[in-house]
């Protein structure tokens, strides 16, 4: 079983798929991590010095490597990997349980607000103005999340609850 995990910044994608991953038994891959790794630099950096057309190459190339690997694993995504290419086409390949980690503009907002110094797309943005940020963002991006096979609700969840209704829903 493949599953990837999608959705916006803040919506829980590498948290539950590390709990979801444990409860499984499955390897869990962070796509920024195995980016991270794979370019021996942070993603902050690639974007730095390399630019964002490059990154986004690598990215679709790095996403295509993993969903090809020939075994079970849970996959986060960036929230912008989606958005990209033809990354959709891609993760939603006969054998990839796509999920979309639904959370409302004011849920996102307020996780995000709350760890903005770890967030370098907003690390630089008052308070005031990331609502207008995410919805923006979110505006454009949820064509793409909403591709995926399934979407689940996180608003008002823990981090474990969302895990567990995964987990039922999958098993």
């Amino acid at each position: 079983m493949k599953i990837v995990l999608l959705g916006y910044m803040a919506s829980g994608k590498s948290s539950v798929g590390k709990r979801l991953s444990k409860k499984l038994s499955m390897r869990f891959i962070d796509l920024d991590d195995y980016i991270i790794e794979k370019e021996h630099m942070s993603i902050q950096d690639v974007f730095k010095n390399k630019g964002e057309i490059y990154f986004r190459r690598i990215e679709s190339k790095y996403l295509s490597e993993i969903l090809s690997i020939n075994d079970d694993f849970i996959l986060s995504l960036g929230g912008g990997t989606p958005c990209y290419g033809n990354n959709m086409e891609e993760i939603n390949k006969s054998d990839v349980i796509s999920v979309y980690l639904q959370g409302s503009i004011p849920t996102i907002i307020k996780r995000l607000i709350k760890k903005k110094s770890k967030r370098p797309l907003i690390a630089f943005l008052g308070d005031d103005k990331i609502p207008e940020f995410v919805a923006k963002h979110i505006f454009e991006r949820r064509p793409f999340y909403e591709q995926a096979k399934m979407t689940i609700k996180i608003d008002d969840k823990s981090k474990k609850e969302i895990t567990a209704e995964l987990e039922k829903i999958l098993n």
